[in-house]
């Protein structure tokens, strides 16, 4: 027996996943092994920073009010009385019409207002002693980095579950965050199921294809910041199906099936469902690709019988599994990014259900543009290299002309590329 199959919206079957989301849990981690995970909580600046008055410019710390008669016609003579690198304070305070030479980076000495950068002066030794002269008038605070004009101590700086990227590792560095708090990804199971499937080391034979959905999912799933769990193949049997099905409950966090979720004699996931008395979600969703996109839970826990046809298994997991997990990292908008985008080729397809056509976008000045990449059938897998977004096309159309306005997801954060 066949599950019974009704259509229904996208937006329908994301709210009957929703309810099944979870919140996840922290895990304290060395700071060295942070980049690509998930801030387990909120980024708080420790300290300010600047930490202390510093000077942004080589040049010569002073006080501006020896510099007010300063101008193209009167140059001001001032004594260099000490010098100071990066890293180093100078324990000498200024006298009227004194100076402390400075590097970039180090403290403001004492007595000192501001900073005359090293190219606007002219240098001289007389009498053992160091001069410089200047022919121009500062203001106080002129050329100086004041404590706490970035960063002001105890600010939020990133949000817990924001994925840790190159600035946000070189902000947990700069306050000392040597250990991180993480969120533990969690782990999702990946079955593929078909008698058709060869592993990739295997040559092709009549009938066999070889296995790249599993693959191409274990990368997705990577992506998103989970950790996937290759479970391996079942064969297309039913006893097979239940048994591996069963025992990854067990083990993952969510199990995900590609394959098996059609209406063929052989497509067994709908029947094994059954037998495991799975709450079914949704078993029909009015879009192309994907349509057979079959979502269940079983105590709290979800099972995703995902498309055998690559394309169809690929967007299935960026609109329906990607944001749960995002959800389980702590993400405040878990779902994909959505933009609007001109329409830069005809897509005459008529279709009554939403369409979701992977594309790239192209900017062109300031337009951004988006077009269909590669074939657009379910079962295509070359557009999946290129693609780096989904334009949604709602169904019941004839079609859509270059030129009309649409939304796009984003898969990756790519601006496109100069349209020639």
């Amino acid at each position: 027996m066949t599950l019974f199959r009704t259509p229904i919206p996208v937006e329908e079957a994301m709210d009957k996943i929703w309810k099944y989301k979870k919140d996840g849990q922290a895990e304290e981690i060395n700071m060295e092994e942070s980049i690509g995970r998930f801030l387990g909580e909120d980024l708080i600046a420790t300290t300010d920073v600047p930490w202390f008055d510093k000077s942004p410019y080589d040049g010569f710390a002073l006080r501006a009010e020896d510099t007010a008669e300063a101008n193209s016609n009167n140059e001001i003579e001032i004594e260099v009385i000490d010098y100071i690198g990066a890293g180093a304070v100078s324990e000498k305070e200024v006298q009227p019409y004194q100076a402390i030479r400075i590097m970039t980076g180090a403290p403001i000495p004492k007595g000192c207002d501001a900073v005359m950068m090293l190219e606007l002066v002219k240098e001289k030794e007389r009498d053992n002693k160091q001069y410089i002269r200047i022919k121009r008038k500062l203001e106080k605070g002129d050329n100086i980095s004041f404590q706490g004009e970035d960063i002001k101590k105890g600010k939020v700086l990133v949000k817990k579950g924001t994925k840790i990227n190159p600035g946000i590792y070189g902000l947990l560095a700069t306050f000392g965050y040597h250990k991180v708090k993480v969120m533990k990804k969690p782990i999702i199971g990946v079955f593929a199921t078909g008698n058709e499937l060869l592993d990739i080391d295997e040559a092709l034979v009549p009938g066999k294809i070889r296995n790249s959905n599993s693959y191409t999912l274990c990368a997705q799933i990577e992506r998103s910041g989970a950790e996937a769990r290759y479970l391996g193949k079942v064969s297309d049997t039913y006893d097979a199906t239940y048994e591996a099905l069963k025992k990854a409950m067990n083990e993952v966090d969510i199990v995900v099936t590609t394959g098996g979720v059609s209406v063929g004699d052989f497509d067994y996931i709908p029947k094994v469902y059954e037998k495991l008395r799975v709450e079914v979600l949704c078993n029909k969703i009015a879009m192309r690709p994907g349509s057979v996109t079959t979502i269940a839970q079983l105590n709290g826990k979800l099972l995703y019988g995902l498309s055998g046809n690559p394309s169809a298994c690929y967007v299935g997991f960026e609109l329906y599994l990607r944001p749960i997990i995002r959800y389980l990292l702590g993400s405040e908008y878990p779902f994909l990014k959505k933009i609007r985008a001109i329409l830069h080729a005809d897509f005459k397809k008529a279709n009554p259900f939403t369409r979701f056509v992977r594309s790239k976008l192209v900017l062109q000045g300031t337009k951004v543009l988006v077009e269909p990449v590669g074939l657009d059938k379910s079962g295509a897998i070359s557009s999946l290299a290129f693609a780096d977004c989904l334009m949604v096309l709602p169904g019941g159309t004839r079609g859509y002309e270059k030129g009309m306005e649409v939304d796009v997801l984003l898969l990756e954060e790519q601006t496109g590329s100069e349209h020639k």
